[in-house]
């Protein structure tokens, strides 16, 4: 099965968490286990804190890339990731309420798509927002009701508990928030460098000049925000890509397999460019 249609059940959450053996049990006794810190991406701003998991990082960066490369603003992708944390908790679930599928649960029968097509987040995405901007006065209505008129859920309050949350992710990756994302992988996959520059592709077009280097990229952005826009959007899809390290002008971030590493530098003038490096 495709990893983006894997069924998410509590056996395999379960499963996911490992069993510790006879010998970390004891260890655990005596008081000297240190927390494991786990895969994915944490987005911190305005005393908020949230992570999720590299699955849901990586929908996350879809979401917000599709409402970037239609033009939409960071309020459409912050009333898209509501939704989706309500009705998928950010995965692509190949199942759900009657024939509902993928990230928003859309539904065959009521004219969304085909199954296959619902099961491409780019296209579930792009379906929402198309949704979205047909609703009167979505740019400055109640978030939990432009996005109850869009999805006409049986449980119609329950998007607002998400709001917070999906403000302070679409704000950060729109570019808004230098630094305000950070992540950990220790899965070590095989760098591919060109997942990431075929994302920034398909979101920017050529609103990017792109170089390529033996085991990264280069970019240059017509702004400051779109800098950390890159620069974090490809964070979140880091762990498919094997990525390493990220710098936005002298501002860096380095990838650790233990901890969230901080961001560290100070940009003295608004930076344009970001580089990026994946495993060899």
């Amino acid at each position: 099965m495709h990893p983006s249609r894997r069924r998410i059940t509590r056996r395999s959450l379960l499963a996911g968490a490992g069993v510790a053996s006879a010998a970390g049990l004891l260890a655990a006794c005596a008081g000297n286990v240190t927390e494991s810190v786990p895969d994915g991406c944490t987005v911190s701003l305005n005393d908020l804190s949230d992570f999720r998991d590299p699955d849901q990082s990586g929908n996350v960066a879809i979401i917000v890339g599709e409402a970037i490369r239609r033009g939409l603003s960071p309020r459409a992708a912050t009333i898209a990731l509501v939704t989706a944390m309500q009705e998928s908790k950010l995965y692509n679930l190949d199942y759900g309420d009657s024939d509902s599928l993928g990230l928003f649960q859309q539904r065959p029968s009521q004219g969304w798509g085909t199954t296959d097509e619902i099961m491409d987040p780019w296209y579930s995405s792009g379906k929402f927002y198309e949704a979205l901007v047909q609703v009167d006065g979505w740019e400055s209505g109640d978030i939990n009701d432009v996005a109850q008129t869009v999805q006409k859920s049986n449980y119609p309050e329950a998007y607002a508990q998400h709001e917070d949350i999906g403000r302070i992710w679409a704000s950060a990756l729109c570019g808004y928030d230098e630094g305000a994302v950070t992540s950990v992988d220790s899965a070590e996959s095989t760098g591919n460098p060109e997942l990431l520059r075929e994302f920034a592709v398909k979101v920017w077009g050529d609103g990017l000049t792109i170089s390529t280097t033996d085991n990264g990229l280069g970019f240059v952005a017509p702004s400051t925000t779109t800098a950390w826009s890159v620069a974090l959007l490809c964070m979140c899809l880091g762990s498919q890509a094997g990525l390493l390290s990220l710098t936005v002008g002298d501002m860096s971030w380095t990838n650790s397999s233990t901890e969230r590493a901080s961001w560290t530098g100070q940009n003295a003038a608004a930076p344009t460019t970001v580089t990026l490096t994946c495993r060899v």
